[in-house]
């Protein structure tokens, strides 16, 4: 998205952690400044690096600070979330709004994503509401509302919050600090990333315990579906397959298949269904339906499946055994390889996501961009960026289901291998369809920058050009 926004004329930078697992792959330079952050008893120090996003100018400000970020995990270690989570993003967003004082930079908007920016609005509404700063609007982004930072109320003494906001219109839930909800009441607009999921989280079965928050703060929710990078997700230039290919001439897929089939030791099969999984293996996505139905799938349709992922346990031990169950036709690699997951779109004929929710989704739109056709559970994203198939038409980009059971799933997987080998000119046509959508983030960014002008409108009382 930064790449968008600057292509339509918008100073846009990027404040991250400067994590352990951080790799700069182009030339940075540590500011001279060191950078004094108002957190704790005593005021924390870091050092910021400045580099760029790749191929762009857009500035990115990675913020080193070793007893926050050193370790190169970003969320949780071998024995769990890191227990000092509260803290680290605290400085985190406390310490991007001190780079802007430092810059002499006073942005228009900060967007913030998820918990670990929540209290970036509360300071802007509290301690820096008499500063420059103090004028400046907020978008919170909530990308997955499951996930809240609750947090003991340490954290307000660390960012020297004022306690009066430990209420419940503002940081309180349940005796507790709960960062995203900080991050609903005070920012300026707020956005997620589907309009399907904007309803989903405004119930209280999809809110996770917020919904009556959002149902409070839904004329300032907004549903914004996620683009992708279409530079390095394109079938006819990915440099992680053996042959391109593009809607205009789809030979190439067929090498990909091969080579897909090869590496995770596949019948090599020209004609057989593939199916692809790419995905964190969890209960939200849905694959231990996948899990439950794969032995009745293999015993009845004639498929491949090819499974990229990890997780759970149990579900890593539940796909270890069907590749051992029925080799040459389940290749199952655990763990992650970037090349691997291209393969697997580009080789695969159809690629499932049985997800139980799914605030956006970005792997259906690469299938689809690569001549993939999702099969999917109509939640979330997944319904706004996937057209149901309907026969006959030649309409749709591919197949959805309802219910959250590993019989829908397998009724699902039957119909798509039904289409597959009975009815081919329409599995191919919806090949094209889905190839057809523009799911880049151009249209996305313009969005965003209607959010931001009216969030400005509301902040400052002044419309911005």
């Amino acid at each position: 998205m930064p790449k968008e926004l600057a292509a339509l004329g918008h100073d846009v930078r990027i404040v991250c952690p400067a994590y352990g697992s951080v790799r700069v792959h182009s030339p940075r330079t540590a500011r001279p400044d060191p950078l004094g952050v108002d957190v704790g008893a005593e005021a924390h120090w870091a050092r910021t690096w400045e580099t760029t996003l790749p191929a762009t100018n857009i500035p990115v400000y990675l913020i080193e600070h070793d007893g926050f970020f050193a370790r190169p995990e970003v969320y949780s270690g071998p024995h769990g979330a890191h227990g000092d989570n509260d803290l680290r993003f605290a400085f985190l967003s406390r310490a991007a709004l001190t780079l802007c004082q430092q810059l002499g930079w006073t942005p228009d908007v900060v967007h913030g994503h998820d918990w670990t920016t929540g209290l970036v609005p509360v300071f802007l509404n509290t301690t820096l509401k008499d500063t420059p700063l103090g004028k400046t609007a907020s978008v919170f982004t909530i990308h997955n509302l499951e996930h809240q930072g609750y947090a003991d109320r340490r954290v307000i003494d660390f960012a020297r919050l004022p306690h009066s906001e430990f209420r419940s219109d503002s940081l309180e839930s349940v005796g507790a600090v709960n960062l995203m909800k900080a991050g609903l009441y005070h920012s300026t607009k707020l956005t997620t990333v589907s309009p399907t999921y904007v309803e989903e989280i405004k119930t209280p079965a999809g809110g996770w315990g917020l919904d009556d928050v959002l149902r409070f703060r839904a004329a300032d929710l907004v549903g914004i579906v996620n683009g992708i990078d279409t530079d390095t997700w394109n079938p006819a230039t990915d440099r992680f397959l053996p042959a391109h290919y593009s809607a205009a001439d789809l030979r190439g897929k067929a090498a990909c298949k091969a080579a897909l089939q090869a590496r995770l030791g596949l019948a090599q099969d020209p004609h057989i269904a593939v199916f692809g999984i790419v995905a964190r293996f969890a209960s939200q996505k849905g694959l231990d339906l996948l899990a439950e139905a794969l032995p009745h799938i293999m015993d009845r349709m004639h498929v491949q499946f090819a499974i990229l992922g990890s997780g759970d346990p149990g579900l890593e031990h539940a796909f270890r055994w069907a590749a051992s169950r029925y080799p040459g036709r389940v290749g199952v690699w655990i763990g992650y390889d970037n090349e691997l997951s291209h393969l697997i779109q580009a080789g695969s004929d159809c690629f499932v996501m049985p997800s139980r929710s799914e605030p956006c989704g970005l792997t259906q739109l690469y299938a689809m961009r690569y001549g993939t056709l999702p099969l999917v559970r109509a939640t979330g994203g997944l319904i706004d960026t996937v057209d149901q198939f309907i026969e006959g038409t030649g309409k749709g980009t591919g197949f959805l289901f309802k219910d959250a059971t590993a019989p829908a799933l397998y009724n699902t997987i039957g119909w798509a291998c039904a289409t597959y080998y009975d009815r081919r000119a329409e599995f191919d046509r919806l090949r094209l369809n889905g190839m057809a959508r523009d799911f880049s983030w151009r249209q996305s960014a313009a969005h965003y920058v209607d959010v931001y002008r009216w969030a400005v409108a509301q902040r400052t009382g002044q419309k911005i050009a």
